[in-house]
């Protein structure tokens, strides 16, 4: 079956490119690996089989373990894997991901904020809006996971 879904890249290019630099600038000063483990649970979260597939691979290039790549969908009860900081990221990232149940609670971003101070809060901030803009375009447009499409990074 192809997709008859439109090509977001090609068919919004200006928009396309400010994505890939926001997504550069939020990147930026964060943890390789935390950034890996952002974008893994907040596609699991959106059900983006795409990202997912492309996350998942990245982090597994980039020397993390199938163990850890495993237990982040049960991160909070499999606690031990993940450092704080780590557990304070994906607690942030459920939270702004599922942003319509309630909003980011206060304990949430207090942990956020003590263990990444306020700089560095920020890009991971950054960092979890583009990753759920990101899931929004694969699924939306219907990206095939295993079709990943970037030129190498």
């Amino acid at each position: 079956m192809t997709n008859s879904r439109l090509n977001f890249a090609k068919t919004a290019p200006k928009a396309f490119k400010a994505l890939i630099g926001f997504d550069a600038a939020a990147r930026a000063g964060l943890d390789p690996a935390l950034v890996e483990l952002v974008q893994i649970r907040a596609s699991q979260l959106n059900r983006c089989a795409y990202c997912l597939h492309m996350h998942t691979s990245d982090a597994r290039k980039a020397g993390e373990s199938e163990e850890r790549l495993h237990m982040v969908a049960v991160w909070r009860e499999a606690g031990h894997f993940f450092s704080e900081k780590e557990r304070a990221a994906l607690a942030l990232t459920e939270a702004v991901t599922l942003i319509h149940d309630g909003g980011v609670p206060d304990d949430v971003y207090a942990a956020a904020l003590e263990e990444f101070g306020e700089e560095e809060l920020a890009q991971l901030l950054a960092l979890i809006f583009t990753i759920n803009t990101w899931n929004r375009i694969a699924i939306t447009t219907a990206k095939v996971p295993g079709t990943d499409e970037r030129v190498a990074r």
